[in-house]
């Protein structure tokens, strides 16, 4: 029951980051891809480039930035879900980046290109 109540929390938010998103002139592709490597939240174009998104909550300041919980060992697993989407969907020469989006109370931030990964 608190895991059901949890996926419809995050889901509800995400729904907000990509409403937000879509404002500031993104295209939602898609919402909750998922993989054998993971998950990604969003992806979306912006422009040309393809944009793969990690929505964070955070209820309270107390509970630290939503986008410091998006560490190494998440931008790997990200990385991978992105590197499945795009061969599944064979485009291995679209530019991409990394947002993530932080959702703190009612404020919503958008990290642009919050992270590289370069296979390291």
């Amino acid at each position: 029951m608190i895991e059901n109540n949890k996926r419809q929390t995050g889901f509800q938010y995400e729904k907000a980051a990509g409403a937000y998103l879509q404002a500031k002139g993104y295209t939602i592709l898609q919402y909750n891809y998922t993989c054998p490597a993971g998950e990604i939240d969003i992806i979306a174009k912006d422009e040309s480039c393809l944009v793969f998104v990690e929505v964070k909550y955070r209820r309270r300041e107390s509970s630290g930035q939503g986008a410091e919980a998006v560490d190494v060992r998440k931008q790997q697993k990200l990385s991978k879900c992105a590197l499945f989407y795009m061969t599944e969907n064979r485009l291995p020469e679209t530019d991409c980046r990394f947002d993530v989006v932080e959702i703190q109370g009612k404020d919503i931030v958008v990290y642009e290109d919050a992270f590289s990964y370069w296979g390291n």
